[in-house]
């Protein structure tokens, strides 16, 4: 009733009030679910290693001060012939693309861990860039912390944005030990350049340079130094585009306006984005009060976090063609949430496999999950679970 409410209300506005919508987009299970909790600051979408875990657009809402982000957490962009194998809604190949028409601000997540992807974004990815050209877009780097060889990300930036950023051109000098594998202790410090004047307070995003900044270490064994291996921008003449472009042949965007690295699972340098982000906000009216987290509904929020363990601990296709129904959901005499699902599935194999031996499979998955939306509704849950086959 209270999250009924809320978005039912006209916002607070402050006197000044500012507003980003931000569209979060990239390859399947990049890791946009959880960098979007992570700007939040709670647990609101679902997160999960299979692919295809956010099956709809849904937003979150991150208000500080007189500013609101808006972040549109959206399916991974796929392929019809992926949709169809997955069976996937129309709405999973449609939503990123709504998404796009309504962001002022779109990042294009690339998980820097998969050796198979990292180095082209997908070929959705470079269509939806190419069909909305006027929004501008960032290029975030995650799971760095999984890199043993740092160098490696000089050499994704440079493919990913074609040598060019903010219209300069990247100029790569490398004389890096490349048998080196010590890891950073902070992903960003790769990043660590030499700013300009204006932004002399922002040391972990690239930035542009005419002159090296002395000793800024890129490892703690000091074997890599900024001075020895740096990106260095100049002046570059880049087309402006203004319509799609021939796509066949390009492996990167070339109208990145900025880059980060970072940690989306650790939430390492998840901050140095948010402020970034909030730097970015234009005047312009609140879309929900201050006191909102996330459109979804708190029904959405619990079907989309079991779904999540159901997706976690159930091997292949078998979990996509789980239904969800929630049968009880009420409030007991102590402000607890009763919440009662039932599962349905399409044989009974599958339902063999969800309830595990001994109930304990559909026991973990009601634990873990219960104890999700607890951290999400700040109140005691209980919820139960049952599982049948769908006549």
């Amino acid at each position: 009733e209270e999250q009924d409410r809320l978005l039912r209300h006209q916002p607070d506005q402050p006197q000044n009030p500012k507003v980003l919508r931000i569209a979060i987009i990239g390859a399947p299970n990049a890791g946009k679910s959880t960098l979007s909790n992570q700007l939040l600051g709670r647990k609101v979408f679902p997160v999960s290693q299979k692919v295809h875990t956010t099956r709809c657009k849904a937003r979150g809402v991150v208000t500080y001060e007189d500013t609101q982000l808006i972040i549109l957490d959206t399916p991974g962009l796929t392929s019809p012939f992926k949709a169809k194998r997955h069976k996937l809604d129309e709405a999973m190949l449609t939503d990123p693309w709504d998404s796009m028409k309504h962001a002022d601000l779109v990042l294009v997540l690339v998980d820097v861990s998969d050796h198979w992807t990292r180095n082209c974004l997908s070929k959705e990815v470079l269509k939806c860039l190419s069909r909305f050209p006027q929004v501008p877009s960032v290029l975030v780097l995650n799971k760095v912390d999984l890199l043993k060889k740092k160098f490696i990300l000089l050499e994704l930036i440079t493919e990913l944005t074609e040598g060019i950023v903010d219209g300069k051109k990247l100029e790569v000098r490398s004389a890096f030990k490349h048998n080196s594998s010590s890891s950073a202790k902070s992903p960003l410090q790769i990043t660590r350049a030499f700013p300009p004047k204006n932004r002399a307070h922002e040391p972990h995003r690239l930035q542009e340079t005419d002159q090296a900044h002395e000793g800024s270490s890129l490892d703690d064994s000091g074997d890599m130094r900024a001075s020895e291996s740096s990106l260095v921008t100049e002046e570059a003449q880049v087309p402006k585009h203004d319509g799609p472009r021939d796509l066949k042949n390009m492996k990167g965007w070339p109208c990145f306006q900025e880059i980060f690295m970072l940690a989306a699972l650790r939430g390492e340098e998840v901050d140095t984005l948010k402020r970034y982000l909030l730097m970015q906000a234009k005047p312009g009216p609140w879309e929900f009060h201050s006191g909102v987290l996330t459109s979804q509904s708190p029904q959405e929020i619990c079907d989309n976090i079991i779904r999540e363990k159901i997706l976690e601990y159930l091997p292949l296709e078998v979990p996509y063609g789980v239904i969800q129904v929630t049968e009880v959901w009420e409030e007991g005499p102590s402000g607890e949430l009763l919440i009662m699902q039932n599962l349905l599935v399409p044989r009974k194999s599958h339902m063999m496999m969800l309830i595990g031996k001994g109930g304990k499979v559909i026991s973990r998955i009601a634990q873990e999950a219960g104890q999700d939306l607890m951290n999400v509704f700040l109140c005691d849950v209980h919820l139960k679970l049952k599982v049948e086959v769908k006549s």
